[in-house]
Formats: C-alpha cells, structure tokens, sequence
C-alpha cells in the first residue's frame, strides 16, 4: 500500500473498531460504569495501572477494586481515613499488590487537595515540558512526592527511562480524545489531542511493524517516537485514533 491507501485502510478499520461494541470486551468498560467526571478519571487512572495481562483478569480485579471503594471513587479518594485502608488489606493483581494501592490511593488524594485533581496535575507536568512523554516523566516525580515504598515506583512508567508508558498513555487517550463515538470519553481540556501518543503493546507493536509504520523491533519509548511521527502525518489533530484501528487489526483480524 502506498501512504494514501494506508491512510484510507486504517480510517476505515478505525470506524469498525471505534464503536461501543468495543466498551465490553476493554478495560475501559469499568470507567464507563460513572458519569461524574471525578469518578471516572480516578476509575479510569486505577483500572490503567493494573491493566496488564489477561483481560477477564484485569476486568475481575478492577471491578473488585472499584467495590471496596463503595462504587464512588471520588468520593472515597476525596474523604478516606487511614484506617478505610485496612480494607484492601489482601488485594493483588499480578505484582501490584495492597501496599502498592494504598500508596496509590494516599497519592491520589495528596493530588486532590494539593492540585485540584489528576488533570490538573498532568496539565503542570505537561506545560513545563517539550512534549507530553517528558510530561509524564515529571508527572511520575509528582505523584511520587507521597511517602511509597521503592518498589511502588515500577506502577508508574517513566518515557524518559525509554519506557513505552503504554498504560499511562492508554488513561491519557481515554480521558483527552474528543469524538463522537462514545469510546473515549474526552472529559479533559487542558491537553490537545495532537500531543497524545499511542499505547503501544504486542498487538499495535506487531501490527505497526508489519505494515511498515514502525521500523524499531522493540516496543519502547523510542518505539513510541518513531510511530507518533508516522501517525501524526496521517492525521496531526487526532493522531492516537488509530489505537482503535492497530490494536483492533492485532486482537481480532487476521492481517
């Protein structure tokens, strides 16, 4: 395919990707389940930590997290006591563990009351920096201005330790693409869309490199580079919908 039927070939499969058929097969079903705005970026940001591996697992596990915060994570974020944090004394998904979620829920709230929320605090991070990779860098150091064990800090990627961020930049997406569509949700302003850089995994990584998107063999922060260039030139204003089209290419088709 020469570079205008690559364009015309993946906006078409973002079109059959980007629907809400895609919200119950994903992660981002259990941020869907709010409509407040605070709900949903403190939903969204705890359900795209843990999302790596199995995803009847991460679903499971988020849908268990979001219960003992009372199904209000705002609220709960907002107004917790130490001791509300006895409850998640027990819970893991994969090496993130209870310690690892209080020091989250401990930091999330320090955010709240310090910056006036997540997008707040990303939106510091990001208008100090030359892009939003180095954004998230700084807002990693933000977030771990809360007393955490060493170990916490492998939770949150770090793009300028040539991490894909593949997590963080999945939240990002989420909670920054506008369309109309009723996938991503759009909630946040104060980051252009043009700045979002693609989650990159397996699924995109393989893809991306098959149709000769993505030279680099691995899927890192240089990775991400490399392929936000090439997206950004199909498409400057809206670059990471084509999330939808790569990783719906590499979990469903066969290409």
């Amino acid at each position: 395919m020469n570079k205008k039927e690559l364009k015309e070939f993946l906006d078409h499969k973002v079109g059959i990707y980007n629907t809400p058929d895609f919200i119950p097969h994903d992660p981002i079903q259990i941020p869907h389940r709010f409509t407040n705005p605070k709900d949903i970026e403190i939903a969204g940001f705890l359900v795209a930590t843990i999302a790596w591996g199995n995803r009847k697992s991460i679903i499971n596990n988020a849908d268990k997290l979001m219960g003992l915060m009372d199904n209000s994570p705002a609220d709960f974020v907002q107004n917790f006591q130490k001791s509300d944090l006895d409850r998640f004394e027990g819970f893991v998904h994969r090496t993130f563990n209870a310690d690892d979620l209080r020091m989250f829920l401990r930091a999330l709230q320090n955010i709240e009351n310090i910056d006036g929320g997540l997008e707040n605090a990303f939106e510091k991070a990001y208008s100090s920096s030359s892009n939003l990779q180095e954004g998230i860098s700084k807002f990693k150091q933000r977030f771990f201005e809360t007393d955490h064990l060493p170990r916490t800090q492998k939770h949150v990627s770090d793009p300028m330790k040539n991490s894909s961020a593949k997590r963080i930049n999945m939240f990002l997406r989420w909670m920054v693409r506008k369309d109309d569509r009723g996938v991503d949700f759009g909630i946040w302003n104060k980051i252009p869309m043009s700045s979002l850089s693609l989650p990159l995994d397996v699924h995109t990584g393989n893809i991306s490199r098959k149709l000769k998107l993505l030279k680099r063999k691995q899927n890192d922060g240089k990775a991400v580079l490399e392929l936000d260039n090439a997206l950004r030139k199909m498409d400057p204003v809206d670059p990471v919908k084509y999330d939808f089209a790569l990783f719906g290419l590499g979990a469903f088709d066969d290409l």
